[in-house]
């Protein structure tokens, strides 16, 4: 697996680059699918060593691009040498520009600990080797929902208002950046390929806020965490929009370990997370991620995503049959 090292101002002078240009030629160039892609950088791993040399081997941890890379270094970095300290472990910092890449890398025993979304946990965590450990509590709320944005100044009041318009998924695995509001259309008898009229991917949700506050799409579907975060510690980008539909609350996104670590590691781990709030200096970084504490997680949680799922699986097989019984 590369690694690649970078500074905090490399990272943000390429990824504001790679965040404006790369939208403005997507959203400008016409494309001949319905859906276009927005390709990021494959790869930001990020090596983060503690203070000194462990004999133990390094403790590689994933966080899905739930925000950008950049921005993900930051808010992270603290969090992560704390823990690589604590544990008397190095810590290696890895990314990738898909959930689906990050269950490939657990499914390889790649990948030790990951912070992931709540659509591919629900959906894959049999099928990729990884269990939770933890869930990051809140605003004192273990639940969140997706947020359907659109600019502040666009008179889109409804999602129905949105029809034919130009729409900003997350990835194509995430509960809030598309799963929920492809529920939502199939409420109406729709997808997105018969409702708008056109959808890219931004592969982050702070991202698809900047694309909505750019006017470079109509409206955006995000994890609400990641808004209320930014609107409350750097609302450059949140002031510009409006929030016009909330679901129904999810499970956290968990933290997640490799069903092949060391039963005493997972244990040390999960520890850690369940006390850090309690420590002077863990308290201070979970302040500034605006998490209140780490508790238990419970799978009923994640129900509401497998119903969605399972209600999308049978609705494509349906027209599936359908399209063939007309041949």
């Amino acid at each position: 697996m590369n690694q690649v090292m970078y500074t905090t101002k490399h990272i943000r002078i390429i990824l504001r680059l790679l965040i404006v240009s790369v939208l403005i030629i997507t959203y400008g160039c016409g494309v001949d699918a319905e859906t276009a892609v927005v390709d990021f950088s494959k790869t930001v791993a990020v090596k983060q060593p503690g203070d000194h040399q462990s004999e133990q081997p390094p403790l590689k941890v994933a966080v899905a691009a739930m925000i950008s890379p950049k921005d993900t270094f930051t808010y992270y970095r603290q969090f992560l040498e704390y823990l690589g300290n604590q544990l008397d472990r190095e810590i290696q910092l890895v990314q990738r520009k898909t959930y689906g890449e990050i269950n490939t890398l657990f499914s390889k025993g790649e990948i030790d600990l990951g912070f992931i979304c709540s659509g591919p946990y629900a959906a894959g965590n049999e099928n990729y080797g990884f269990e939770a450990l933890a869930v990051p509590q809140v605003r004192e709320s273990n639940f969140y929902q997706s947020y359907l944005i659109v600019h502040k100044d666009s008179r889109i009041q409804t999602l129905e208002d949105l029809r034919d318009g130009v729409f900003a998924f997350t990835d194509p695995e995430s509960n809030t950046g598309r799963l929920v509001p492809t529920y939502w259309l199939q409420k109406q008898g729709e997808t997105p390929d018969t409702f708008f009229k056109k959808s890219i991917y931004t592969y982050s949700h702070d991202n698809s806020i900047l694309a909505v506050a750019k006017k470079l799409v109509d409206a955006a579907a995000i994890d609400g965490h990641i808004w209320e975060y930014y609107h409350q510690k750097n609302s450059v980008n949140t002031s510009q929009t409006r929030v016009i539909k909330k679901s129904e609350p999810f499970g956290n996104p968990p933290v997640v370990v490799s069903s092949n670590l060391p039963t005493e590691l997972k244990d040390r781990i999960r520890q850690l997370l369940f006390s850090i709030h309690l420590d002077f200096d863990g308290k201070k970084i979970l302040t500034e991620l605006l998490i209140d504490r780490f508790v238990a997680p419970k799978e009923t949680w994640y129900d509401p995503i497998r119903q969605m799922n399972l209600s999308l699986s049978l609705s494509e097989e349906t027209a599936h049959a359908n399209a063939k019984s007309k041949e």
